[in-house]
């Protein structure tokens, strides 16, 4: 059987042997668009939990309109210029109007890469382009503490706009159930302080923080408290299918907007198996989420989900840019110098996680189910020593070496990774 899987920017197609009890686990076809931009301007004709945007900004001298940064293929090109035209009609100036990328504690989009994220050159010439910074103490206020005892202290651009807009992709998140909305403003947008204990082990090991769950998760709990301290906030929310394009776009209220694209989406991204597999292949769903270890290994928590205890997850990443940040390599230096049990009493014994600890973390929960291999042609020997993962050179070759010795010769193929929320169904259940 011949499979592709999402990896980097081309991709990786394999033959696999036809002896093989191969499940291929894919999302069903998402619709695409054939006018997105008609799509876009829909979406703010029938706002959901709001009224329209330009009387929204007839008050406004200040908007901020946060957008995801590089990790996430949102259409921005579609979606700021019908915004920021708008928000001009209404008497907003450029100067007024400030478009923020919610790195949280990634990196800043600059040159290059902040002109390919935004997607249009007009934007820059139409509006202020800056990026948040989550270590830079005088540039957030501190709005309150949330029920979960996360400190929330956000980005004063968007605290002081009189206008808030978020712009953001809605897809299966593996903590807080899915991403979108909220999601801009607490990590996006939040200071170091509050991401560190909204990402402590006491949030993440509760058992509801997981994908696509959002009734009782502790994560998207404390997002929606943030948002509401925060006061008011829009949102345009778009799915895309798995060619990019666009597939579903809505505008309205934050929490509305996400519900609507919710809604759309979960009978796409949400895919049923009736019972788990010895072994799993997935991958790191393609540039740019598998650009890095960090981002990869929701591809291996996404595999998870379906794996037999003490089975075997293969997981194929490009991680061109390496581990993504150098304290989440620290972090992984750490768990290969504790173990897992030493690593996971120290992470559980703070109020606040060390910077990207908390993917080790979940990668922990992988690795509590199965063993974890990874093909990555990009991370050297050193890095490939501290991923927590077995190295694998051969990627077929290796996979036959379980496969054969697995019952039945059964394995489940993911080929988007982290996109496609595989589950388990159980009788009575509905495989929450």
């Amino acid at each position: 059987m011949r499979c592709s899987l999402r990896y980097g920017t081309h991709g990786l197609a394999l033959d696999l042997p036809d002896s093989w009890n191969i499940t291929l686990v894919s999302r069903p076809p998402m619709p695409r668009i054939p006018d997105p931009r008609g799509c876009i301007e829909n979406a703010l004709a029938s706002p959901v939990g709001s009224t329209d945007l330009g009387r929204e900004a007839q008050s406004a001298r200040r908007a901020c309109i946060m957008i995801c940064d590089m990790t996430r293929p949102v259409p921005n090109w579609l979606i700021l210029r019908p915004l920021i035209e708008r928000l001009l009609g209404a008497g907003l100036r450029p100067e007024g109007i400030t478009v923020l990328v919610a790195t949280g504690l990634h990196r800043p989009n600059e040159g290059e890469e902040l002109a390919s994220l935004i997607g249009d050159p007009w934007v820059a010439s139409h509006a202020v382009i800056a990026n948040h910074f989550a270590r830079r103490d005088n540039e957030h206020v501190m709005l309150g503490t949330t029920t979960q005892g996360v400190p929330v202290r956000i980005d004063r651009r968007v605290v002081d706009a009189d206008l808030r807009i978020a712009v953001g992709l809605v897809e299966p998140h593996f903590m807080a159930g899915w991403s979108g909305g909220r999601k801009l403003v607490l990590p996006g947008c939040a200071h170091a302080d509050t991401i560190m204990t909204f990402h402590s082990t006491r949030m993440l090991a509760d058992p509801r923080a997981e994908t696509c769950v959002l009734d009782g998760n502790p994560l998207h709990d404390a997002q929606t408290e943030a948002l509401r301290m925060l006061g008011r906030t829009l949102a345009v929310s778009v799915v895309i299918n798995d060619a990019r394009e666009l597939s579903f776009a809505s505008y309205g209220g934050a929490e509305q907007s996400l519900a609507a694209a919710i809604a759309f989406a979960e009978p796409y991204v949400r895919v049923a198996v009736p019972e788990s597999f010895p072994v799993v292949l997935t991958s790191g769903a393609g540039f740019p989420l598998d650009s890095t270890y960090y981002q990869a290994v929701k591809g291996i928590c996404a595999g998870a989900s379906i794996l037999e205890l003490g089975g075997h997850l293969f997981l194929a990443s490009s991680c061109s840019e390496g581990f993504g940040s150098r304290e989440f390599r620290a972090s992984q230096e750490r768990l290969c110098t504790l173990g897992k049990d030493a690593f996971r009493a120290q992470a559980q014994g703070k109020e606040r996680a060390s910077i990207d600890e908390w993917e080790t973390v979940m990668l922990l929960k992988a690795l509590d189910v199965g063993t974890v291999h990874l093909y990555s042609e990009s991370l050297d020997s050193k890095d490939r020593a501290i991923t927590g993962a077995v190295p694998v050179v051969n990627l077929v070759e290796e996979l036959r070496s379980v496969v054969d010795a697995a019952k039945g010769r059964r394995i489940a193929v993911i080929p988007e990774g982290s996109y496609t929320a595989a589950y388990v169904e159980t009788a009575g259940r509905g495989g929450d």
